[in-house]
């Protein structure tokens, strides 16, 4: 069933407070898109996922071109890479999650599927997850080194910066950040304790 315009944002907005008020994004530093029809609604900048409503989503095509004048999360072209690359794609949410982050540092990472499924559940919910090398946030060479890695796993991981999972809704693309977040989590503990 297709979702109108109005209940993706129902969807988004309730991604976006859930994400925030469990501790998986905090301040104004992650963000979220989704497509309906032919256009791309995404987080504007400075947007806070706690408090996020309607009208602080900028809205572009699919070359970035604007439909409304607030200004899109810096790490737009990350999301259009994505929707460009993946058609059947129809979302994407980014975060700077604890675990994902504390697991980028591990050396020694496999840069096609960097995070061990030691529970069925990552691959069921989202698949591969690449890593991205650092680079700084929002910069040409964060999102060239992202391009080059756009088509080769399903998720990805930026180096000390946060995950990033798409889907083919916006409620299927947090699933799978936060088995994602999860698995992250039950690795770092493993690999900690064994």
């Amino acid at each position: 069933m297709n979702k109108t315009l109005d209940e993706k944002f129902d969807d988004a907005i309730w991604v976006a407070h859930s994400l925030f008020n469990r501790g998986k994004a905090s301040g104004s530093i992650a963000n979220l898109s989704f497509k309906h029809e032919d256009k791309i609604y995404i987080t504007a900048t400075g947007t806070c996922f706690g408090t996020l409503k309607r009208d602080e989503f900028a809205v572009i095509d699919l070359e970035g071109n604007p439909f409304n004048e607030l200004k899109p999360s810096k790490e737009l072209p990350m999301h259009l890479a994505i929707f460009k690359a993946k058609p059947d794609v129809e979302a994407v949410v980014h975060v700077h999650s604890t675990y994902s982050v504390l697991w980028s540092f591990v050396p020694g990472l496999d840069e096609e599927d960097c995070i061990p499924d030691h529970t069925p559940y990552l691959k069921m919910k989202l698949g591969t997850v690449g890593l991205v090398p650092y680079e700084k946030p929002g910069s040409k060479e964060l999102f060239h080194e992202f391009d080059k890695r756009v088509n080769t796993s399903d998720g990805w991981l930026l180096a000390q910066h946060g995950p990033v999972a798409p889907g083919k809704s916006i409620l299927e693309a947090f699933f799978a950040l936060e088995e994602l977040e999860e698995s992250a989590q039950i690795a770092w503990e493993l690999r900690n304790r064994l």
